[in-house]
């Protein structure tokens, strides 16, 4: 699984003009899932990331993860974060997982991430989608569960 993981001080995803899922201060997840990928992946994602030092503390170093400062979890799905763009001008996305792998697997980080006490608020699988969010920092990064 790859994720690209912003702290947000608001992030909001929109299906044809409805917003589905929106967050004030916490992070966006942009979560792709790969063709091997299992739920040890999507457990250890959901750890990882709640656990993220990426928030700052009382002297405004970063320190804090998601859990000590009380922010949101706003999870979209993305198979494109699978392409290969080093060959040719088109991205390969043969080793994205199969929409129904990518579903489960999605629903569960979501799921692990709930479990931990943190308010998820998620995405539309499959749809097209408008993510709107204010990047705080900015601070975006990749984690990787392999």
């Amino acid at each position: 699984m790859r994720a690209v993981v912003q702290r947000v001080t608001e992030s909001s995803v929109t299906v044809e003009g409805q917003v589905v899922g929106a967050i004030g201060p916490g992070l966006l997840v942009l979560l792709g899932v790969a063709q091997d990928d299992t739920g040890q992946d999507a457990d250890y994602l959901a750890e990882k990331i709640v656990q993220l030092r990426i928030f700052e503390d009382e002297a405004g170093k970063m320190n804090r993860s998601l859990l000590e400062s009380g922010g949101a979890l706003l999870v979209v799905s993305q198979f494109t974060l699978l392409g290969d763009c080093r060959k040719g001008r088109r991205p390969s996305f043969a080793s994205a997982a199969p929409p129904e792998t990518a579903e489960t697997l999605y629903q569960r980080f979501a799921a692990q991430v709930r479990a931990k006490g943190v308010t998820v608020a998620t995405g539309q699988f499959r749809a097209m989608m408008k993510v709107a969010l204010i990047n705080d920092g900015p601070v975006t990064l990749i984690v990787e569960s392999r």
